[in-house]
């Protein structure tokens, strides 16, 4: 058996997601989108976070609610999916939120930061340096860094409608070397079947490697119903483990649940980081959007997960359209098995697929390099969509 205390006596930086049903009151209409801050719930976050911190650890908060209070202050009906609605919704609800989180932190003599993010953001390797000595310097001065979504200049309809930060607080989380993401939620954890419709639903404690029976405990990507709002949750899990980093998820209202969480008491579901980890630099691939994707053969595809460079006789096929420098899918017989930076623009590749080295330059009358991804630009993936 997992001895979670013995796990988490050696956590020493912590990123705790927090939910729109959450930090808002529980009386709001049953949307959970619609809906006033539950100012004593920050305060108890925040007392709490002061006392994590007196222990020597660090902590950075990712706080959904932006989108629910907004719409809650502007008198707005809930789930609007016109998207400008919901940028409008998120700037006002934006200051509001955070003048609340500034309020609960400065009665323990804690300052606070925002920090508004897209995930575009993450697919520029400089912007994400960038991040990771903003947060490292905040947390040196004491400040705790709050991040949100910048939901008012979001565009990506999913992510505007249906993220909700489940995602973002697990490329946070990856990409500032995290030892623990905690997910609140209004849910207990991972269950076999939905509670809200199974008496007989059975949690799960322990996540030691996420399989496809785990992933299906998520429900059905299509529906947009899954076990208690669990799909995003488990990918930002698999997210989290490739960068050793344990997530838990537990209930928000457990009373000081982030002390008995880190105490190692037996509440919520526990998801285990992998062992091995990957390099920064192949981790910021994986996880960075990619432009295009590159089709290959079982040949280029055996020599890749060899980490062998991909050269232009293994490609097979072009899909989308980008630049020299950016992120591309690896493809082969329908999975995608790896991204990378490539030095081929898609228009180029399109010509030389097939074709061997030596013969590029009298394809393009010219030729950039060898390879069409160095292998020292691969990052190989477990499929995460």
């Amino acid at each position: 058996m997992t001895d979670r205390k013995e796990i988490f006596n050696d956590i020493n930086k912590i990123v705790i997601k927090i939910g729109t049903s959450s930090i808002t009151k529980q009386d709001c209409d049953s949307t959970k989108e619609n809906c006033s801050i539950d100012p004593p719930f920050l305060e108890s976050i925040a007392a709490q976070v002061s006392e994590l911190r007196r222990r020597g650890k660090e902590v950075i908060v990712v706080s959904s609610g932006a989108i629910g209070v907004g719409l809650y202050e502007l008198g707005i009906a809930p789930k609007p999916r016109e998207i400008p609605i919901r940028q409008a919704a998120a700037a006002v609800g934006q200051s509001i939120l955070m003048q609340y989180w500034s309020e609960a932190f400065s009665k323990f003599g804690i300052k606070v930061a925002q920090i508004l993010l897209t995930y575009d953001f993450y697919s520029d390797r400089v912007s994400y340096l960038n991040l990771r000595n903003s947060i490292s310097t905040l947390l040196e001065y004491g400040v705790v860094p709050i991040i949100n979504e910048n939901d008012c200049t979001c565009t990506n309809e999913i992510d505007a409608i249906f993220g909700d930060n489940d995602r973002l607080s697990a490329m946070v989380a990856s990409k500032i070397d995290a030892d623990l993401l905690i997910i609140l939620s209004d849910i207990d954890g991972l269950f076999d079947k939905n509670p809200k419709t199974h008496d007989d639903a059975k949690l799960i404690s322990l996540v030691e490697k996420i399989t496809p029976e785990i992933e299906s405990y998520g429900g059905d990507p299509t529906s947009f119903k899954g076990v208690g709002g669990m799909r995003t949750k488990i990918k930002a899990a698999k997210i989290c483990s490739m960068a050793a980093c344990h997530v838990l998820i537990t209930n928000s209202k457990i009373n000081e649940v982030l002390l008995k969480v880190l105490s190692g008491e037996e509440i919520g579901t526990l998801f285990l980081a992998e062992r091995h980890i990957k390099k920064n630099r192949a981790r910021w691939i994986i996880l960075a959007r990619a432009s295009g994707t590159v089709r290959v053969d079982a040949g280029a595809k055996a020599a890749v997960l060899g980490k062998n460079s991909l050269l232009s006789a293994g490609v097979v096929g072009v899909e989308g359209s980008f630049d020299r420098g950016d992120v591309v899918k690896l493809e082969c017989e329908g999975r995608v098995f790896a991204k990378g930076i490539t030095d081929y623009t898609s228009e180029e590749l399109i010509k030389v697929k097939g074709a061997h080295t030596d013969e590029i330059e009298g394809i393009l009358g010219y030729s950039n390099y060898s390879n069409v991804i160095k292998k020292e630009n691969i990052g190989i993936l477990e499929e995460l969509s």
